[in-house]
């Protein structure tokens, strides 16, 4: 019994040494390494097993690498994949750079992978020019006509740029500013349509690809549409505007106008009040005076009989004034 467990301790420390070995020495990886030429030791890998480096990583690029006759160390290429590059991108951009004789170190390629950019797609780009569509761009013209242009920039990657250039973004917002400033500083829009190679040439004149990561090529008109009269709208809004700054002018004008009637007839009132008030006090003043001797009754007749005849005269004018209006 005892015989037994021995047995099986000692069976699962043998299978515990042989995965381990295999786990810390890749057998098969270092096999593909010599049959391919590349000098990769067991201490090599066993080392990269202890920093916490992946041997396929780094071993395969170097086969690829040293058959496309770059010949790579193991520490350059351990040290990017330990600062977070990748090894395998960096060796293809390198060999696409040698196949289209394209100057570039690796230095400088693991440079630009490290910065964040494709640095394969970059060699690419520098072999396949790329082309980059604009949005739709509207801009007005002198005349106050919209025009909106639509243009394809062909654009170049810039490998001694790319390393703090800016990117495509940059590119569209200055192609689109240039379009603006293009058509503004035209006096027709007429003049656009006409000659659009005419914002070609001027936004390609400005140097839109300096401190980007791109060299641009062209810049070819794919669309130029005519849009609002932006300039008749404008008036148009001013216009209105004006219309209600005068409108509400006159209604302060009438407010006021109408406040001053409104015065008037409260003085009116005031005197007429005032009016009544007098003639209240007449009969009271001529029965003082009565009283008092300073008139006597003929005087008072005479002037009822004045008033009287006043009254008269005034009923008979309003007739003729009615007969009148009447025949009319």
């Amino acid at each position: 019994m005892f015989t037994d467990l021995l047995l099986i301790i000692i069976l699962m420390l043998v299978i515990t040494l042989i995965s381990a070995f295999f786990y810390f020495i890749p057998v098969g990886l270092w096999i593909s390494a010599i049959a391919a030429q590349v000098k990769v030791g067991i201490g090599d890998l066993i080392g990269m097993r202890l920093r916490r480096v992946a041997p396929a990583r780094i071993v395969n690029p170097m086969i690829k690498a040293y058959k496309a006759g770059l010949p790579l160390g193991s520490d350059l290429l351990e040290a990017h994949y330990l600062a977070g590059g990748n090894v395998d991108r960096v060796v293809d951009a390198l060999i696409a750079a040698q196949r289209a004789d394209i100057p570039l170190t690796f230095e400088r390629a693991a440079a630009i992978d490290l910065a964040g950019r494709d640095v394969l797609e970059a060699v690419q780009m520098s072999v396949n020019p790329k082309v980059i569509n604009t949005p739709m761009v509207s801009a007005v013209a002198q005349d106050g006509i919209q025009v909106m242009v639509t243009a394809r920039v062909t654009v170049r990657a810039n490998i001694d740029r790319l390393v703090g250039g800016a990117g495509e973004e940059t590119i569209l917002a200055r192609v689109g500013e240039g379009i603006v400033t293009t058509v503004g500083s035209a006096k027709s829009h007429k003049r656009v349509l006409e000659n659009p190679d005419l914002i070609s040439k001027t936004v390609l004149e400005k140097g839109l690809d300096s401190g980007t990561a791109f060299e641009i090529l062209s810049i070819d008109i794919a669309d130029v549409d005519v849009g609002k009269n932006i300039g008749a709208q404008l008036q148009t809004e001013q216009a209105e505007a004006d219309k209600q700054i005068a409108q509400a002018k006159a209604e302060e004008r009438r407010a006021m106008a109408v406040a001053l009637e409104q015065e008037y007839k409260a003085k009116i009132q005031e005197m007429k009040a005032k009016v009544v008030e007098a003639e209240a006090e007449v009969p009271l003043a001529l029965a003082a005076a009565l009283r008092e001797g300073r008139m006597g009754v003929m005087d008072y007749f005479n002037m009822e009989n004045i008033k009287a005849d006043t009254s008269m005269r005034e009923s008979i004018s309003k007739m003729d004034d009615f007969r009148l209006n009447e025949e009319r």
